[in-house]
């Protein structure tokens, strides 16, 4: 009994960082640059936008990166379709029929928007994304179903709200998401802004798999994942991806603890990471404040962060890399 979290471990390992790994020796520069040089080309004749991308490159997997990144970095979200989207999803939730009959109507809208202005919502990046590989002999294939934010499917489920893809490279497959790779809507400016993401290309899917949900649960490429650890895991955000980093412990969002108990954070990260830069921001009500935590450890691949309260009270707690929010959690701490 004494190996069982050893080889725990030792599994868990390998989930991880096996995506990466499966490429490690192709140097995607040249589907970067290529996808770079043809920034800006419309959409009105796809399969010669296809072949631009992809004739100059040898393997499936640099193709695919081309096609990927050009979507990424060519394609406008646009949050007045996506909030359009899911008003109507609500409004219409308990009579498919009726939702059905309007989605259709509506994704017309949505792909002559794409097609013409080169914006779009989640269905659009996926859409397209599977439409060019299908033109460059890749299997790509969109997968519909939860995404995981601030508002969204934090304690339960609520109606299906996002779409990503699954591509399949070298008989394997693999999780993608070109539409959170691309950037982010400042609602301030009423504008969206480019800001690459490269975390969300060929990511492991124990990380996919804390902000995605399929409907299909074959598409989380986990063994026994289910939606209600789901909804009550951590809540993520776009950094975590960039440093590759996963979050293991405590396993939910919601926490109970006593004064004065040790917690221990713990982390995956394949990367090296710099350990001072990895504080704690503690929120009670509407007092924020940022602390180093008791002490930071990286053993192998894992970082563990321990961590005291010494007042009572309900805390938001937030990990931070590099003054960026990766990780929240709440604890109820009582005496």
């Amino acid at each position: 009994m004494k190996h069982i979290p050893i080889l725990l471990f030792l599994f868990l390992t390998i989930e991880i960082t096996c995506q990466k790994l499966d490429f490690k020796n192709i140097n995607f520069d040249k589907a970067d640059n290529i996808a770079k040089l043809y920034k800006g080309d419309n959409l009105k004749n796809l399969p010669l936008l296809t072949y631009k991308l992809t004739s100059k490159l040898d393997t499936d997997v640099e193709k695919f990166r081309a096609i990927y990144i050009w979507i990424s970095k060519n394609i406008k979200g646009d949050y007045y379709m996506h909030k359009s989207v899911t008003k109507n999803r609500k409004k219409l939730k308990n009579d498919s029929i009726s939702y059905l009959k309007w989605n259709k109507k509506y994704s017309k809208k949505v792909f002559r928007s794409l097609l013409k202005n080169k914006k779009t919502m989640c269905t659009g990046y996926a859409y397209l994304l599977k439409t060019m590989c299908k033109i460059a002999n890749i299997t790509c294939v969109i997968v519909d179903g939860y995404g995981r934010n601030t508002s969204a499917n934090i304690g339960k489920l609520s109606i299906p709200n996002h779409s990503w893809n699954a591509v399949k490279l070298n008989n394997k497959w693999y999780l993608v998401d070109a539409t959170w790779a691309s950037g982010y809507t400042d609602l301030a400016k009423n504008s969206f802004i480019f800001d690459y993401n490269d975390g969300y290309f060929l990511t492991a899917p124990t990380l996919f798999v804390k902000n995605h949900f399929p409907l299909d649960k074959k598409w989380t490429l986990l063994k026994n994942k289910t939606s209600k650890e789901f909804v009550i895991a951590p809540l993520i955000y776009g950094e975590i991806y960039k440093h590759h980093i996963t979050p293991m412990q405590p396993e939910k969002m919601e926490n109970n603890v006593s004064l004065n108990e040790e917690i221990k954070f713990e982390l995956h990260a394949k990367k090296n990471i710099d350990l001072d830069k990895i504080e704690i921001q503690i929120g009670e009500n509407l007092y924020i404040k940022k602390t180093k935590p008791s002490s930071v450890t990286r053993i192998k691949e894992s970082i563990f962060i321990d961590y005291k309260f010494k007042t009572k009270g309900f805390y938001d707690v937030h990990i931070l890399y590099k003054d960026n929010v990766i990780i929240t959690y709440t604890f109820n701490v009582t005496k």
